[in-house]
């Protein structure tokens, strides 16, 4: 689901960017999939290293360790997605000019929409990681649902209508946005199964 997503929001993102800046927006959206790509995997590969933990206590009805794996997968992906946001904003300037150096003016629109769009990083950590977590609870339903809801319904209907009300910004601030309301769907269904498959 957050392949197939991820292809058709990248084309209505080169869409909007080319409507609203032509090639130097999609150049600079591109830098910031590339370094996205590296960032994102830390929360691919913890959520998807620990979902095998989880199944087994789950399976074994050992409680109390699926609640201490929950409590410190909690604090981990907390930990992680600051110092991510921390690191992308010191990081920005430089990892932009790697790829657009040789242009100031694409250079300096790089910097300026990572440095908006680095804050989806607060959140998507917790919502890679919900969907994950239910996968291994054996809920593929709402692991899709959070997976489809971010990644395709926000990410996709955001980036057509927030440029409609703060231009270029806009389309930087709908991944951030778009994860914020992807943690709101996250935590509420987190909050509503915790009973049912007792991680909390």
């Amino acid at each position: 689901m957050s392949n197939i997503s991820a292809s058709v929001v990248g084309i209505l993102y080169n869409i909007r960017l080319m409507d609203l800046l032509g090639e130097p927006g999609v150049a600079a959206h591109s830098v910031m999939m590339y370094v996205d790509f590296v960032f994102v995997a830390a929360f691919l590969g913890f959520s998807m290293g620990s979902a095998p933990i989880v199944s087994y206590h789950y399976g074994a009805e050992n409680y109390d360790e699926l609640k201490n794996i929950f409590r410190r997968s909690g604090v981990i992906i907390a930990a992680t997605s600051v110092a991510m946001v921390a690191a992308s904003e010191l990081l920005s300037r430089p990892l932009s000019a790697a790829f657009v150096g040789y242009s100031p003016d694409l250079l300096e629109l790089t910097t300026h929409g990572f440095r908006i769009f680095a804050l989806c990083y607060l959140f998507c950590g917790l919502n890679i990681y919900a969907s994950a977590f239910f996968t291994a609870l054996c809920n593929g339903a709402l692991s899709a649902l959070i997976a489809f809801t971010r990644t395709l319904l926000l990410r996709g209907g955001l980036v057509l209508v927030m440029p409609v009300f703060f231009g270029v910004d806009g389309v930087w601030w709908s991944v951030a946005a778009a994860e914020l309301l992807g943690v709101v769907l996250s935590v509420v269904l987190l909050v509503l199964m915790r009973r049912r498959y007792h991680y909390a």
